[in-house]
């Protein structure tokens, strides 16, 4: 039998141990490429922000900044870390529409099931404005793992641009560069992120 996960109970049960684990680290790199390509003071939607951590990095360098999370007691704890209201909300109920200079989706959309995911790239896309740039970031490889009662969608470059082709939507990944872990979270020393920038 397949073990069982359930994403926002883990992040609602452990939220404060995650923002402890998780609001300081090393993303200047993946900050860089990302915020590079949009104006300053552009609108960021913060897609799965966790511990509020590049939500504040973000409205520190004076960019306008939409926090969402699906765990409501995540949001409490980074709506109090960034002092400013985080709205609780799942990543299929994004509705928004040439809303976003950028959407910045770190280690969070890895928790779509992979027949989900297509769905999910739509909505955003449909949510930048035309020339927005996306960043999000999987664990590379292919197929899922289940850990800690949370799904991970692993995700190659080749199986990313191939989903892109088949949406037959406008938007292109742009750039692609790999880093190490950017925390030091207890088992994530191994792993290898896979970082994409998309633009519509």
């Amino acid at each position: 039998m397949e073990e069982q996960y359930d994403n926002l109970e883990y992040y609602n049960k452990n939220a404060k141990l995650y923002f402890e684990q998780t609001k300081v680290g090393n993303l200047e790199e993946n900050y860089n490429k990302f915020l590079s390509r949009i104006e300053k003071g552009a609108y960021i939607l913060d897609f799965g922000c966790g511990s509020g951590r590049d939500s504040k990095f973000f409205l520190e360098k004076g960019y306008k900044v939409k926090a969402i999370d699906g765990s409501i007691q995540m949001c409490k704890i980074a709506a109090e870390y960034i002092n400013q209201d985080v709205e609780c909300m799942l990543f299929e109920d994004l509705k928004d529409k040439n809303t976003y200079d950028g959407i910045w989706a770190c280690s969070s959309i890895l928790h779509v099931e992979k027949e989900k995911l297509s769905n999910i790239i739509v909505k955003m896309i449909n949510a930048l404005k035309p020339n927005g740039i996306i960043y999000t970031s999987f664990k590379k490889g292919s197929g899922y793992e289940i850990k800690e009662g949370k799904y991970y969608n692993y995700i190659t470059k080749e199986e990313f641009e191939e989903m892109l082709t088949k949406l037959n939507i406008n938007a292109k990944i742009v750039d692609y560069f790999e880093t190490l872990p950017s925390t030091n979270r207890p088992g994530a020393e191994s792993t290898i992120w896979g970082n994409y920038i998309i633009r519509r």
